[in-house]
């Protein structure tokens, strides 16, 4: 069905102004100051945007939805993630594929991709994770890249289960730097960790309160500086993840200054909760364990300005759900068996404009910058995704600026049992959300259709 969009404000990464967007066959087809909706095709949905913003469609870079992890699953699959997204505004999503070090990679990519197909309402493509690096990898790493995946991840964390050698590593960003992939890098040291973890275990310091203090802010530079003397190295393309503290981002800025191609992601956790959180009596601090963990508040005012300035480009969630009463309790005995992750895919593009345009921290189109444009351009979409114009795909957030809420479970979409934003305010909500030319949410209610979401062959544009 044609889709006219009338009367709204434009923001785009650059651009702001009023039109009126009309789409056709699944993608932006006309952009003009007035359009007759008279003169368009009777079936045509005219969608009254007065008042409020549209926004190019918001990209996720980073979501955990299918993750064995830490003898668990996560609590979300593409239905109840889809959902989450598109009530949030946001119309694609990147995943994380992360497999064993003895499962086969083509057998993983297709796994992940299987469980995306039927359900998915959103757009959506993959990271593919590299856990090991041989001869008989390689291969499937460069058919995965044929078949549209743009880039790699890489842990510099958890030893003995996604970690790699340093040889493995230089191996994968050479093939990755030979193919045009960017290499996407979770930024630790999985022997330092360890090491600390066995320490405060041995002294009884088991609680959620000790994830931080086994992964200090210099653990996480270290792995930036140790990733980008990789990229170096081998003149691969970088791109750090959740990059959460000063330390981190300064590493990341001087290599860029000596000529290191790197990029910096922020994940909304980060932002807006620090470490008091994970901090919390009763085993409640365990809603907050992610990894990196959350810092002091010091230094999100680093992030909001990387943010302001484009230093930092994107910003993701990380989002990786996990039941507060079963799932997290994991761990009561020993914060190490605490699964990872803050669910926030639904509360990104809320937290941003709430927390982040109205405190003065960005502009709307720094906002867009780094929830859509930014991401597009980096991992191979743009401008298919991540911009409003002609040829664009008609993903499209009417977003009203005035609607005063709180965020709360009950609102969520997500599996997980909890907010880590519980009763906290949200000013503004998207009105509605269009992937490719189809309402899929309104006012933050999911009204689309499971399933229509497209995988997305990515260009590799790294090389």
């Amino acid at each position: 069905m044609p889709l006219l969009i009338k009367g709204g404000r434009i923001i785009t990464a650059t651009e702001e102004y009023k039109a009126d967007i009309y789409a056709a066959d699944e993608t932006i087809t006309r952009i003009e100051k007035s359009i007759d909706a008279s003169k368009l095709p009777k079936k045509t949905e005219v969608i009254n945007a007065a008042g409020k913003y549209v926004f190019p469609g918001f990209i996720d870079p980073h979501v955990h939805i299918y993750l064995p992890f830490m003898g668990t699953y996560a609590a979300d699959d593409y239905e109840s993630a889809s959902k989450a997204a598109l009530a949030g505004g946001t119309t694609t999503l990147i995943e994380m594929i992360c497999p064993g070090p003895k499962d086969e990679p083509w057998d993983a990519y297709q796994l992940w991709r299987s469980q995306a197909k039927k359900k998915a309402a959103v757009d959506y493509s993959f990271h593919m994770s590299v856990v090991r690096f041989d001869n008989k990898a390689k291969q499937q790493f460069e058919k995965i890249v044929d078949d549209g995946i743009a880039s790699f991840k890489v842990f510099l964390a958890y030893k003995g289960a996604l970690d790699l050698t340093d040889e493995q590593l230089y191996q994968t960003m050479t093939l990755a730097k030979k193919l045009g992939v960017i290499v996407t890098s979770h930024c630790e040291n999985a022997e330092a960790i360890d090491a600390m973890q066995k320490s405060l275990l041995g002294a009884s310091k088991t609680g959620p309160e000790w994830h931080a203090h086994s992964r200090p802010p210099v653990i996480e530079a270290a792995g930036v500086h140790h990733i980008c003397s990789f990229a170096e190295l081998t003149g691969a393309h970088v791109y750090t993840v959740h990059t959460s503290c000063d330390e981190a981002v300064r590493e990341a800025l001087n290599a860029r200054y000596r000529g290191v191609d790197v990029w910096v992601e922020a994940v909304a956790p980060h932002l807006v909760l620090d470490e008091s959180y994970a901090e919390l009596p009763d085993f409640e601090g365990a809603k907050y364990v992610m990894s990196p963990p959350l810092r002091h508040k010091r230094h999100q005012d680093i992030l909001w300005h990387g943010l302001k300035s484009r230093s930092i480009s994107t910003v993701g969630t990380d989002h990786a759900p996990f039941t507060f009463d079963t799932q997290k309790k994991m761990g009561l005995e020993a914060f190490t068996k605490i699964p990872n992750g803050i669910p926030s895919v639904q509360e990104r593009v809320d937290l941003m404009h709430t927390y982040g345009v109205l405190k003065g921290r960005l502009s709307l189109k720094d906002m867009v910058s780094a929830c859509s444009t930014q991401a597009a351009r980096i991992f191979g979409m743009y401008p298919k995704k991540g911009t409003i114009k002609v040829g664009s795909d008609a993903d499209l957030v009417v977003y009203d600026p005035k609607p005063k809420a709180r965020f709360t479970v009950k609102d969520s979409y997500s599996n997980a049992d909890y907010s880590a934003f519980e009763g906290w305010e949200k000013i503004g909500r998207p009105a509605v959300v269009t992937v490719r030319g189809q309402v899929q949410a309104r006012n933050g209610e999911f009204v689309g259709t499971i399933g229509r979401g497209q995988f997305i062959r990515r260009d590799a544009t790294h090389g």
